[in-house]
């Protein structure tokens, strides 16, 4: 009769590992599929993005060749001075 009682205990045992290792197993699966959804929502933020991105460089592109024209016409009008003489001085 101990034997019997050894066996059952055995299988007990074995029962309840299968269903550990069965849930830990679907906890996992449901982990790995949680962090694909959070890559794929970050991603779609980060595409979401891009057109602010891009409308800011313009931006700034612009007002870095509106400078760029003004300093140009400064220069030229610094060296387009000219220094007029007296009619006396020989």
């Amino acid at each position: 009769m101990s034997s019997g009682w050894i066996v059952l205990g055995i299988i007990v045992v074995l029962v309840i590992f299968a269903f550990s290792a069965y849930n830990r197993l679907v906890a996992l699966g449901q982990r790995v599929s949680q962090a694909f959804a959070d890559i794929d929502v970050q991603l779609k933020q980060r595409h979401d993005l891009i057109p602010n991105l891009v409308e800011t460089v313009k931006g700034y592109a612009h007002q870095e060749q509106t400078t760029l024209t003004q300093v140009v016409e400064a220069r030229a009008k610094a060296t387009q001075t000219t220094v007029s003489l007296p009619a006396d001085v020989t």
